[in-house]
């Protein structure tokens, strides 16, 4: 349990903001006590809104114990749900006062996964050589509560502790951890400062390679997170405090910017999160949408050295729409003990009934000249399509989609003399570009939401944005 406790205390402490009042208390009133400042502070500052506290009360296990399987999605290894899971815990809560039941690296679990378990999706299996679809890899959805519920099956199926007792699943990315330390201050642990600029990058050398070095078998070579979780713990605590208005900031911003993600099995709390857009799920849209999702095939933790640039462009085609997506990345690493080629299997989903036309830049296999197969299908009542490509480090790669979009589009935007793009950000992602080309012929444009550049004479408009949290653009016409 040690080696990983840094971890899941980062996420007990994000899953129960009470914490930093029960951790002040807890030495000086009784569990009783504790769970009645408990939940003080969850009705009288966490949120006055009667049904929120009731939902935050619940969540805390004020109602009856609750049970989380709490993933660890590390985005510089980016997959469809957040980022690779490497590690894992179950922590249950009982009146505000959180216990950790199990905590460990995934490949242990995985060792324990049965023969006869579900076939890995093809990607995994073409482009990572998978056989057996384990625990790890169970994240292949970019809808949350979908990744999440294919988490919790194989969780059961590998022989998890207390599986049948799961209330709901956390994710949250290292992001959160640097954010943290942004508050806190920097930590020293044997002799080596850790800051909000450096912790990801220092934390997987030293668990990965330097524990070589100085005697630490394979084995015990996360045990050093132990001592990360006592020198930032007493952090947290005091930070609480004289920070508290920080903490009230960084918990809404990390959900927005899905590094944080929580889902419930019960119906009920599950709603109230997708409603607050806590849950990170796909969404419905009235109109034209937009999910670019990648995925990280066997390029060690590349993803922190590229960066992306997504561009959509709307045109008129006869009496509908095409559409392209296109996501330029570049490399900025090199052959190292972090990074190497950047192996992707990318992913765009798009509105039901949209018609591939072509792909440009995907490729059969890495460095190939040949073109890659374009997967096709649908998911939570999406179309989506799928290639291959490969990028070497200090280059650059474009990655094009064309699609007609379906007839419904033009007639929803003739009713309503309104367009309406939902663009959503795959969980996990920092802050991509993003620049909206939006070509209407000959309707003519009154409005922009936000403020666009229009063009009259072509009727056109250009957004240009940020993916740090989902965007939705909209534009009226004139009558």
């Amino acid at each position: 349990m040690k080696k990983n406790f840094f971890w899941i205390s980062i996420a007990v402490f994000l899953l129960a903001f009470v914490v930093a009042g029960f951790w002040l208390v807890r030495f000086l009133v009784s569990a009783n006590g504790r769970a009645l400042v408990a939940r003080e502070v969850v009705t009288h500052i966490l949120t006055t809104n009667t049904q929120e506290a009731n939902y935050v009360q619940e969540a805390l296990g004020f109602t009856s114990p609750q049970t989380y399987l709490v993933l660890l999605l590390n985005n510089t290894e980016l997959r469809p749900g957040g980022g690779f899971i490497g590690a894992y815990a179950i922590v249950r809560f009982d009146k505000g006062a959180p216990d950790i039941i199990k905590a460990e690296g995934t490949e242990i679990l995985d060792n324990y996964a049965p023969t006869a378990f579900s076939t890995p999706p093809a990607p995994l299996q073409k482009y990572l050589g998978t056989t057996k679809w384990q625990f790890r890899d169970s994240n292949w959805s970019p809808d949350f509560p979908t990744s999440a519920s294919t988490s919790l099956a194989m969780y059961a199926a590998e022989h998890g502790v207390d599986a049948e007792q799961i209330d709901g699943v956390i994710g949250f990315t290292p992001t959160v951890v640097e954010n943290i330390l942004k508050i806190t201050g920097p930590i020293t642990v044997a002799g080596q400062t850790y800051t909000s600029d450096t912790f990801t990058k220092q934390l997987e050398y030293q668990v990965e390679y330097a524990y070589a070095s100085e005697g630490i078998s394979t084995k015990n070579r996360k045990q050093m997170l132990g001592e990360l979780a006592q020198a930032l713990l007493p952090r947290l605590v005091t930070t609480g405090v004289t920070h508290w208005a920080d903490y009230a900031a960084l918990l809404p911003r990390m959900f927005a910017e899905k590094q944080l993600i929580f889902y419930s099995v019960h119906p009920k709390l599950e709603a109230a999160l997708e409603a607050n857009n806590l849950n990170g799920s796909m969404e419905g849209a009235p109109e034209d949408y937009l999910l670019w999702v990648d995925a990280n095939l066997g390029a060690l933790k590349t993803d922190a050295s590229i960066t992306r640039h997504l561009t959509y462009d709307l045109a008129p085609e006869g009496n509908g729409y095409v559409a392209t997506a296109t996501m330029q990345f570049v490399h900025s690493g090199t052959f190292d003990w972090r990074t190497t080629r950047y192996r992707d299997y990318a992913r765009v989903f798009v509105p039901i009934g949209s018609q591939f036309l072509s792909v440009s830049g995907s490729m059969a296999t890495d460095k190939s000249p040949l073109p890659g197969v374009v997967d096709q299908g649908v998911e939570n009542g999406r179309q989506w399509f799928g290639t291959f490509f490969s990028l070497e480090p200090g280059q650059a790669h474009t990655l094009s989609f064309h699609y007609r979009l379906p007839p419904t589009l033009s007639t929803e935007m003739a009713a309503a003399s309104l367009y309406t793009l939902r663009v959503q950000k795959q969980l996990g992602t920092l802050a991509p570009q993003l620049t909206v080309h939006l070509d209407f012929g000959t309707k003519g444009v009154a409005s922009t939401s936000p403020s666009g550049v229009i063009t009259p004479s072509t009727h056109s408009v250009v957004f240009s944005s940020s993916l740090l949290t989902d965007r939705t653009f909209a534009v009226g016409f004139s009558q």
